[in-house]
């Protein structure tokens, strides 16, 4: 699904959140929103998901105006830094939620729920509870149970924040195998570059609610225009 924002704007208060962002995301893309606290990363995530209203400007989801579509019409899966899985559920239970909320029947919703357990190679676990598992473990149940609905778009709120460097790097790893093997297309907040230039395939980086710079991963390498501000 292809993502273009035209002229978003987003005040808090006395807090200009989004600045007349203007920025478009392609299909199947893995696209990396960077910058520091305040920049405006998670307001944005959460105006595509429809989970707050721009002031100004509009959204288009394949080329549909989402000012006239519902959360759910969107098609767009959102998982949170704190994974927020249901911990008196098992991990099938907790991808099978989203599934149970759509009226899928019980054969559809075993079929995809086995599909996703696989995918993110937890089969074994599928009748623990999310306080046995590990925090990559945890998140990447997170990641399948946002993917049940089948979302034409995966938004990632700071996915590896709470998880150790080796947790980290096999999350990175596996997201990437995710993308090539769903055909999703993935945006994710950040505040560390030096992961975004092993995952992304394009890096927006954001300023006082502006995008500031935005490229392949081999530009930002070769020159950032704040680096000190990741």
């Amino acid at each position: 699904m292809t993502i273009l924002v035209e002229n978003l704007s987003k005040r808090f208060d006395q807090i200009q959140a989004l600045r007349h962002i203007y920025l478009e995301i392609q299909k199947n893309a893995i696209v990396a929103l960077v910058g520091g606290s305040g920049s405006g990363k998670s307001t944005l995530l959460r105006m595509i998901a429809g989970l707050d209203t721009p002031d100004s400007g509009s959204i288009w989801l394949n080329g549909k105006n989402t000012a006239f579509m519902s959360v759910q019409e969107r098609k767009i899966g959102f998982v949170s830094q704190s994974y927020a899985l249901f911990p008196h559920m098992t991990v099938y239970d907790n991808i099978a939620f989203g599934l149970h909320v759509k009226k899928q029947t019980s054969k559809k919703i075993e079929k995809r729920v086995k599909y996703l357990l696989s995918l993110i190679e937890l089969d074994n676990l599928a009748n623990h509870y999310p306080v046995q598992l590990s925090g990559g473990q945890r998140q990447r149940v997170a990641l399948a149970r946002a993917l049940a609905p089948e979302p034409k778009v995966l938004l990632l709120d700071e996915p590896f924040a709470a998880l150790d460097m080796r947790m980290r790097k096999e999350l990175r790893d596996w997201i990437r195998t995710l993308q090539k093997r769903s055909s999703v297309t993935i945006v994710l907040v950040t505040h560390d570059y030096k992961e975004v230039l092993e995952i992304a395939t394009e890096i927006i980086m954001l300023k006082n609610g502006r995008v500031e710079q935005l490229g392949e991963p081999e530009d930002f390498y070769n020159y950032f225009v704040s680096k000190k501000l990741l």
